[in-house]
């Protein structure tokens, strides 16, 4: 039972300390040991806070990495969110410049309806659209009359 306690708590470094002394050799081979020993267990002591310190350094780096990796999805989430509130303005906007699109046309179709003559704005200035034509007024004939060469024509036959 007690060789078990020694061994288990002195035996590595008695070992070492022994053989260090008879490989040494020194004058005085108890202080020299005894030296020997005092210095084994800084020795361990120090090496135990390294470990303990490496732990601590690895735990610290894994959480740095788990926070920097919830960073970056915090901001590819806003970035989503910023798009999508954008895409969102984007189109409320485009919705209302249809709507006032839509009761301008209204507006004008009244007043054309109203007057019941044309209002002498051509399309592109009704429409607010790209590429509407700006065609210019051609004034239509009343059918009962005939033009000039519809009477020609029919002089000839």
């Amino acid at each position: 039972m007690e060789s078990a306690y020694l061994q288990k708590n002195l035996g590595t470094c008695l070992t070492q300390g022994l053989a260090e002394v008879a490989r040494m050799r020194p004058v005085d081979p108890i202080e020299y040991l005894a030296l020997w020993i005092y210095k084994y267990k800084n020795n361990v002591t120090v090496e135990q806070q390294r470990q303990e310190e490496m732990a601590q350094l690895e735990h610290e780096r894994e959480l740095a990495v788990m926070e920097q990796e919830m960073m970056e999805r915090l901001k590819a989430e806003e970035l989503l969110f910023q798009q999508q509130q954008l895409a969102f303005q984007l189109e409320l906007e485009m919705q209302e410049k249809e709507r006032q699109r839509i009761e301008e046309l209204q507006r004008a179709q009244e007043q054309f309806e109203k007057d019941g003559t044309d209002s002498g704005k051509t399309l592109a200035e009704i429409s607010d659209r790209y590429g509407a034509p700006n065609l210019s007024r051609v004034e239509e004939l009343d059918e009962p009359m005939l033009s000039d060469v519809a009477l020609n024509i029919d002089q000839d036959l």
